[in-house]
């Protein structure tokens, strides 16, 4: 029997704003979730990747967390971002997010240590037994050093809770092998390759896109899912400038950059990343003027 989808579409990685003095913007966050929604999105990511989840504290993790479930107040699902190097502390913050009201966890495989593929089985088995929430696996090896391989991709779907997985490695035919050996649900981790995943029968993105554009990312995934292949490619590809000058920098500098040059006001990344330069600010801001983002 088929697992139980958590969303189909386009989801926000969303970032977190901070104040000038480097603290969490819990209001400019809401206000972003309601934005998010009011454009389309499908579901709100909370501290994955691009909301620095990495520079925050517990308590910030876990109030950004709340924050999330408050403000979209079962509109859409909110996806947590719980993922550690340390397998125990995951599995603190993974319960953590369930008891406060989380409809699923993203979890990044174990960052620094470099365990091997058994090692990858055991941690995400001892999280995924330790909680009762959907789990969606996250393969960003540029970030963790590690990549989770289709057959442990395989052997970890079989577990009754993990039920998806982020594909961010930018390796179509590694997601290929996936789709072809299990039964999970593939969500694309790069915006340049949304239709790409779809056409393996994804469900959708995992997207940093749509912190600038929600309702086009959105409608990429629905023109497809509605049967408009050729308008769901033409977006992805009109859209593929905006996506690419968003990874001009490490992620997530440029999207901050991006946003607050929209007007946003969303604050800094924290070091050790720093912001862009002029001329990559420059180069920022002529594409999004390009697309009708700023004046």
């Amino acid at each position: 029997m088929s697992k139980k989808s958590i969303f189909t579409g386009a989801g926000v990685a969303i970032i977190t704003p901070m104040h000038a003095d480097g603290s969490v913007n819990y209001e400019k966050y809401a206000e972003l979730i309601n934005w998010q929604i009011e454009n389309g999105t499908d579901a709100i990511i909370t501290c994955g990747t691009t909301g620095e989840s990495s520079t925050l504290t517990h308590e910030e993790h876990t109030r950004t967390i709340q924050t999330a479930v408050e403000t979209v107040a079962g509109r859409v699902p909110v996806i947590a971002g719980t993922g550690s190097n340390d397998t125990a502390y995951c599995i603190e913050l993974s319960q953590e997010a369930q008891r406060l009201g989380a409809d699923a966890l993203l979890l990044v495989s174990p960052y620094y240590n470099k365990t091997s593929q058994r090692g990858l089985i055991a941690h995400y088995t001892a999280v995924a037994d330790a909680v009762d929430l959907p789990i969606m696996l996250y393969n960003v090896p540029s970030r963790t050093g590690v990549d989770i391989k289709p057959e442990t991709i395989a052997a970890l779907s079989k577990h009754p809770h993990i039920v998806a997985v982020k594909e961010a490695n930018g390796n179509i035919s590694a997601a290929a092998q996936v789709a072809a050996l299990c039964d999970i649900d593939i969500y694309s981790g790069n915006d340049d390759q949304i239709v790409p995943l779809l056409s393996l029968g994804g469900k959708g993105v995992i997207s940093v896109l749509s912190n600038v554009a929600p309702r086009q990312t959105h409608d990429i995934v629905a023109k497809w899912m509605q049967g408009d292949v050729k308008g769901s490619l033409a977006l992805q590809l009109e859209l593929l400038s905006l996506a690419n000058a968003l990874f001009s920098d490490v992620n997530p500098i440029p999207v901050k950059e991006a946003m607050n040059l929209m007007g946003w006001e969303v604050g800094e990344c924290r070091l050790p990343l720093i912001g862009m330069d002029d001329a990559g600010k420059a180069k920022l801001a002529a594409v999004l003027k390009q697309y009708g983002l700023m004046s």
